[in-house]
């Protein structure tokens, strides 16, 4: 007679709470679920961004409102300094990876130099991001502000319109700022990392997996300002 009955085998089962039916830790889990809820989140913004720009006959030129590179040249540069900002931004991504390779390999000190690398790309995006939100509250633009007549009229290429205007400044700084507030944060956590991989605790654990949890945020990022660089800067 078999000693273990029907019922214990079924709860030897994949599905029946005996084990994961994935081989994932369950911390990574943990953060799929929270950046699959916040790309709804910017999802919805960027959503309600197309339905307004696309329902009004006008709209702010980008080409003409983000023409300037900050300190360095008022007009004339179109997209120059947000691409600057785009290609830091990759760029930080791409040192993130390289973190969560050596952390595979437990190697601390390229660990180190990599999360280094990839805050300082993190406050570089947000010393730029900061310096184009001063160019534009130059301008005149801001929550519920927008420039005077005579400024608009440069940066419409048809007829200007004052709704258009007000709806393209109170969304540009509401979906920037809620990303840019991510980076802020990524960077937060990024130091946290940093400072327990030069104290060794994850070299005490044995495994390096909260830097990749903490990579796949700030990938999560930088996927997110795709989108946000394409539906403000070149749409």
């Amino acid at each position: 007679m078999n000693a273990v009955s029907q019922l214990d085998q079924v709860k030897t089962g994949p599905w029946n709470g005996g084990r994961s039916p994935w081989s994932v830790e369950y911390g990574k889990i943990m953060m799929w679920f929270f950046l699959l809820s916040d790309a709804f989140t910017f999802s919805s913004l960027l959503i309600y961004y197309g339905a307004q720009r696309f329902s009004k006959l006008t709209w702010p030129d980008p080409d003409l409102v983000f023409q300037s590179i900050p300190g360095l040249k008022e007009s004339g540069a179109p997209l120059v300094f947000v691409g600057i900002m785009t290609f830091i931004l990759i760029l930080s991504s791409v040192t993130m990876v390289m973190a969560v390779e050596a952390g595979h390999r437990r190697a601390k000190k390229e660990v180190i130099w990599w999360m280094v690398a990839t805050i300082i790309g993190g406050f570089m995006f947000l010393g730029c991001q900061a310096l184009e939100w001063t160019h534009l509250f130059h301008e005149g633009f801001g929550w519920g502000k927008i420039p005077p007549m005579a400024t608009l009229h440069h940066l419409f290429t048809g007829e200007v319109s004052l709704v258009s205007a007000q709806q393209f400044s109170n969304l540009f700084f509401t979906i920037t700022g809620f990303h840019g507030f991510h980076v802020f944060t990524g960077v937060l956590i990024n130091i946290i990392i940093l400072v327990m991989t030069i104290n060794g605790s994850f070299e005490k654990r044995g495994h390096y997996l909260m830097v990749e949890k903490v990579g796949l945020y700030w990938h999560f990022v930088d996927l997110v300002w795709v989108f946000v660089f394409t539906f403000f800067y070149l749409v």
